[in-house]
């Protein structure tokens, strides 16, 4: 008896160690919560770019320098997933249907898709620390312990006395519930506020790359537009040298000219011959890269139904453009974010010497089984004072302060950015205006300058090499007719692109219904 009472002396620290190591599980001392850093520039998804660009192109001795306008893509701007797993019958594209498949396959919108998810996704996770934190665990225990580990073989025994080394096995279990909430932590709290600025960036730089799409598949199909339209006027120069050709050969039969007006006009039949071969070549690459901004699988077979003519665009001042742009250029709206996010970034820095207050508690059921238990609950709070961090606090503000004043200084540059867009757009559109009537009048000039060459040696009073001069001339005046209205449509996509929303306005700036 004696024996089994100093037994239990013994034992019940030991099990009552237990017991409360299994009621109250130990955790981990609390961190203090930290700003989250923001990188130093807020321009973090980059897929790539598009751009217009401009190329002055040397003419030839009948003509003037030109300028070249093409669209440039890099990046994952261009290309796309597959809208389609195999290439199907023929496809009549239009510009409305080739914007609808570059906004929904091109590889950039697909990009800030997944952006815009991740975006939101650490949002989430900011905000989960705002919220309360449930668990519930269950445990059982089968335990054994050794009292001659803990150091209980010293105990002085009466004679005749033993105490065992030994004890258990006994067993037990809990089954415990438990919830601890964040009270008043204003760097959590301003945490989660920068990330949902941040996500707001992230859905405007999407619908941003949404007007690049839209700017990188009208110019990919403008440039199938033109390259069809010089398709059509090199084989009608194949046409007329052809005809040249033949005649000077019946005039050389019949006497009537020398034998260097037939290889005259043979080199110049030759020379349209082999730039319809190149225009045919690069007509069907541009293809390639329109069906690779919109989706279409490998060797899909499309027309354009769209001619795109000259259509002025009217009813719009500089004035007016720039402040469209500024109100909906969706790039300014993502930097804009992008310094909320910093300053509250920097707040959430700050925030890191205030108070914070955090409570806890539990309730569970805890026996030797579950018909032998008993409830037992536990609830606590603490309040947590920062006092001296080694100057941490200190450094993460700094660090939150420097990525505030880059993003201010990426917002500026944004807003003269779009200044320049603009402003660039409305000189491009005005100079490719008066280009295309320039270049009108002189195709028609060109083309009566050819009828009278073609006259005059039909008559026998002038060679052939009049005739081939004129005939370049009405080559060159074709091709800079096309060159110029191909970039007067494209400084109207440009100017869409520079006001914003272009993928909605695109059709209206191109003079469509």
């Amino acid at each position: 008896m004696i024996a089994t009472r100093i037994l239990s002396l013994v034992a019940l620290p030991v099990l009552f160690a237990s017991v409360l190591a299994a009621q109250t599980p130990p955790e981990d001392l609390p961190q203090p919560t930290r700003g989250t850093q923001l990188p130093l520039s807020g321009r973090t998804v980059q897929p790539g770019s598009v751009e217009t660009i401009q190329t002055p192109t040397a003419g030839g001795p009948q003509t003037v320098n030109t300028i070249n306008s093409t669209v440039q893509v890099t990046g994952a701007y261009g290309g796309s997933v597959l809208s389609a797993p195999a290439a199907g019958a023929l496809l009549n594209l239009s510009l409305d249907e080739a914007l609808r498949r570059g906004l929904e396959y091109n590889l950039g919108a697909v990009d800030f898709t997944q952006a815009t998810r991740q975006a939101q996704a650490l949002a989430r996770v900011s905000r989960s620390n705002l919220l309360p934190n449930v668990t519930s665990d269950l445990l059982v225990a089968e335990q054994q312990t050794d009292l001659a580990a803990l150091g209980f073989t010293s105990i002085p025994f009466p004679p005749g006395l033993s105490f065992p080394t030994v004890i258990g096995p006994y067993h037990y279990f809990d089954l415990r519930a438990g919830v601890s909430q964040s009270v008043f932590d204003l760097t959590r709290l301003r945490n989660y506020r920068a990330a949902q600025e941040d996500t707001r960036s992230v859905r405007f730089a999407a619908e941003d790359a949404r007007d690049l799409i839209a700017l990188a598949v009208t110019g990919g199909y403008l440039e199938v537009i033109a390259s069809t339209a010089r398709i059509a006027s090199t084989r009608a120069q194949v046409d007329t040298a052809l005809a040249t050709y033949q005649q000077a050969v019946d005039r050389h039969n019949a006497g009537l000219n020398a034998r260097i007006d037939v290889t005259r006009t043979e080199v110049e039949l030759r020379t349209q011959q082999q730039r319809l071969i190149a225009v045919e070549n690069q007509f069907a690459k541009q293809k390639i890269v329109l069906a690779r901004l919109i989706g279409l699988p490998p060797g899909q077979e499309f027309n354009l139904t769209d001619t795109l003519p000259f259509a002025p665009l009217e009813h719009l001042t500089l004035d007016q453009a720039l402040q469209r742009a500024y109100t909906y250029r969706a790039d300014l709206k993502g930097a804009d974010a992008q310094v909320h996010a910093a300053e509250t970034a920097r707040q959430a820095a700050v925030a890191e010497r205030y108070p914070t207050v955090e409570v806890a508690g539990d309730y569970g059921v805890i026996g030797s089984s579950p018909v032998s238990s008993h409830g037992t609950f536990g609830v606590s709070g603490s309040v947590r004072f920062p006092i001296f961090q080694g100057g941490r606090v200190q450094a993460d503000v700094e660090q939150a302060d420097a990525a505030l004043q880059q993003r201010r200084a990426e917002y500026s540059d944004t807003r003269g950015r779009i200044d320049a867009d603009v402003r660039s757009a409305f000189l491009d559109l005005n100079s490719a205006a008066n280009e295309v009537s320039v270049a009108e009048g002189n195709r028609t000039l060109a083309a009566e300058t050819l009828t009278q060459a073609r006259d005059r040696f039909t008559a026998g009073v002038a060679d052939t090499l009049e005739v081939v001069q004129a005939q370049e001339a009405v080559a060159s005046a074709e091709q800079d007719y096309i060159a110029a209205l191909f970039s007067h449509n494209l400084a109207k996509a440009s100017l869409a692109r520079a006001m914003g929303q272009a993928g909605a306005n695109m059709k209206q700036f191109l003079g469509r219904p």
